[in-house]
């Protein structure tokens, strides 16, 4: 295989079912494009009915017949997460590849359904729920998968338990940070459960890098978030396309040889650009005492218990 890790390196999906959360623009579009086009089915988990029909059109045109559906959910209410979960348990009988794509970046202050901070509540808490409603159908998938797509961002992040919403000390970045930490964290302690139970199914993780998406276009204010707002469509030029951004996600997804608790980015300097390929992360990140505080946490707070990994 090349080292440079690419589109063309997506293996035949036929019958392989694969649901990605907030497919309906972005790298989340790309991947589930991708997938479609090499024969998997794919549930586009998507709040928006209305623009997740649009990139099922989109799809549609983008290759001979494919097998693609919607999941309406909001990532923002773990009632709408809980929902979806039991209306695709019901809808299938496998579940090969669950992406959990969507996210918020940077946004001013505001709350999920339940009262948690969004960014944490969206990237964080509402991944943990939907994997554990979905866990039962993956662990009964041989060699299914979970990625979580992650960023750079982790790098700066702290999980800040004495203040896990934020209320003492809001900041969108350090929101941002937060939960991007989160989301390895959460990865590599659910590979670590999984391999203790014995179960052919793993967990991994991907970053984008510098992608052309929507994300981050909402100015959570300030001077400094001013500026890159006004800024915003400058910046996106020199980044690099969102099927680029992809491929860490396509490859922590779908490589055969890919292996739980492994981390893709782009290849590039700074992983901003590039192919996909196995990349670091903190730490922070890998700290043991910190995955499993934080797991109890979720669970405490989600309400969802992984009781087949106990």
């Amino acid at each position: 295989m090349s080292e440079r890790w690419s589109e063309a390196h997506v293996p035949d999906l036929t019958d392989r079912v694969i649901m990605v959360t907030g497919a309906n623009s972005g790298i989340g579009y790309e991947a589930a494009r991708a997938f479609a086009q090499h024969g998997a089915h794919v549930v586009l988990a998507c709040r928006n009915r209305t623009k997740a029909d649009c990139a099922i059109a989109d799809i549609r045109a983008s290759a001979a017949d494919p097998s693609v559906e919607v999941l309406e959910v909001d990532l923002g209410d773990l009632d709408s997460v809980a929902s979806a979960a039991k209306q695709f348990l019901s809808d299938h009988d496998r579940l090969d590849v669950l992406v959990n794509n969507a996210g918020l970046m940077a946004l001013p202050h505001q709350r999920t359904a339940q009262g948690f901070e969004m960014q944490f509540g969206v990237n964080h808490l509402a991944p943990f729920a939907l994997t554990g409603h979905l866990l039962e159908r993956l662990l009964a998938t041989p060699g299914s998968r979970v990625v979580a797509v992650s960023s750079t961002g982790h790098r700066p992040g702290k999980i800040h338990f004495d203040d896990l919403q934020l209320e003492k000390n809001y900041g969108p970045w350090r929101a941002y940070f937060q939960s991007k930490l989160a989301n390895l964290l959460f990865t590599y302690e659910l590979q670590r459960k999984l391999a203790a139970a014995g179960s052919s199914t793993i967990a991994t993780a991907a970053h984008p890098g510098g992608a052309r998406t929507n994300l981050g276009s909402e100015n959570p204010g300030g001077i400094v978030n001013t500026v890159a707002h006004v800024l915003h469509p400058l910046i996106n030029q020199v980044m690099q396309p969102a099927a680029m951004g992809a491929l860490p996600t396509m490859r922590a997804a779908v490589d055969p040889a890919a292996a739980g608790g492994e981390y893709y980015g782009p290849d590039g300097l700074g992983e901003q650009r590039g192919y996909a390929k196995r990349v670091d992360s903190t730490k922070r990140s890998r700290d043991l005492e910190t995955a499993r505080r934080l797991w109890t946490v979720s669970e405490e707070l989600t309400g969802v218990r992984y009781a087949a990994l106990d």
